[in-house]
């Protein structure tokens, strides 16, 4: 494969995307759709959370504390428990977005409560996402609730206080939406950019002029992605900075942020250019891109956690989140603009990103075709 040719095709792609912008259409199934999927996306209870639980009293008392939160794990499923020994350690998984909140049992808990002298639990939440954090802290005062009840254990007399502690600001709902809406954006111009101008280029024979050169249908598939990535990769950088903008995303401008953000949007915007080709790349009527893209805006939108918590859906809907690349982009982006993780946050979203990316972009060319 030679550069040289597939960026003339990539050159000749990008002028022809800045002379005519496309429009998008949806389709008649789109109801149905939105129907089905926002019924069960929204208003779902939270289950699976992780919590971290860090023991540092190791008493009678702590471990019944530990057994409430075991029970609700196996009844109520709000939430699965895992043990840390280390408080510094669960908090830097919890920043990370590997548990959702940390509840540390202090070491003197067990001896304030027999002095009566309100023994504490400490409970840290990630408020970047306000629906977790809600249901948690619903949750875990629940249990305090039933810890200070006389009736539970007789022989203890003293009150459980729980102090609450934001590991975040507070977090705006506009805030939190940025990365959806960004992820939006590159999926919405790899769909006119990407999947409409490689149909409508397809039915004009221009593939096929393109073949009767030099060029490989491996340059071609490369040229077009490439092309693509780039129109979807300028709409994601634009959105991710004008809207944290609006949003007031604090140091947006931080260089080495910025360079995470880029790296995000690179790897969705060939992700999701990549999908495009793929589903796409046997199609020939000009008419069902243009009936199917409505389908997959939604199918992959809302199931992405992008406007509600993965959390709160439906077995059968987690399963279309965890092979829906929105999905890592929404949860990279919302790390870097809410968080501010830096690469350990993002990581295994680049990672995946890429793997889908090389699955999807080795099937566009093992499945195009030529027509003559």
């Amino acid at each position: 494969m030679k550069l040289q040719r597939v960026s003339a095709l990539i050159e000749r792609d990008m002028r022809k995307f800045f002379r005519s912008p496309a429009l998008m259409l949806s389709s008649l199934i789109f109801p149905l759709v939105q129907l089905v999927v926002l019924g069960y996306a929204f208003g779902g209870k939270i289950k699976g959370a992780t919590i971290a639980v860090v023991d540092e009293d190791h008493s009678v008392e702590s471990r019944r504390i530990d057994e409430m939160f075991n029970g609700i794990a196996a009844g109520a499923q709000t939430f699965r428990v895992i043990h840390y020994d280390s408080l510094p350690s669960a908090i830097d998984d919890l920043r990370t977005g590997f548990v959702r909140g940390v509840v540390e049992i202090p070491h003197d808990f067990s001896r304030r409560y027999y002095q009566h002298d309100r023994p504490r639990i400490v409970f840290t939440e990630d408020n970047s996402d306000q629906f977790i954090s809600s249901s948690l802290l619903e949750r875990a005062q629940e249990m305090t609730t039933e810890l200070n009840t006389p009736n539970v254990s007789p022989r203890l007399e003293g009150q459980v206080e729980l102090n609450v502690v934001e590991i975040y600001p507070y977090i705006e709902y506009i805030k939190y939406l940025l990365a959806g809406s960004t992820a939006m954006a590159i999926f919405i111009t790899a769909m006119i950019g990407g999947g409409i101008t490689y149909i409508d280029d397809k039915t004009r024979g221009l593939h096929e002029g393109y073949l009767l050169t030099p060029i490989t249908k491996t340059e071609l598939i490369g040229g077009l992605i490439g092309a693509g990535t780039l129109k979807a990769f300028m709409a994601g950088m634009s959105l991710i900075i004008i809207g944290g903008l609006i949003a007031g995303i604090e140091r947006i401008w931080d260089p080495v942020r910025l360079v995470y953000l880029a790296l995000v949007v690179l790897v969705a915007s060939v992700a999701m250019i990549s999908l495009m080709f793929l589903v796409m790349v046997r199609v020939d009527d000009p008419l069902v891109p243009r009936a199917i893209f409505g389908v997959l805006n939604m199918l992959l939108f809302f199931p992405s956690g992008a406007v509600y918590p993965v959390e709160a859906f439906p077995s059968w809907l987690r399963w279309i989140s965890v092979i829906d690349p929105f999905t890592y982009t929404v949860h990279a982006l919302r790390n870097l603009t809410l968080k501010n993780t830096g690469f350990a946050g993002i990581y295994l979203d680049v990672l995946i990103l890429t793997g889908f990316s090389a699955i999807m972009v080795t099937g566009s060319i093992m499945l195009f075709k030529r027509q003559l």
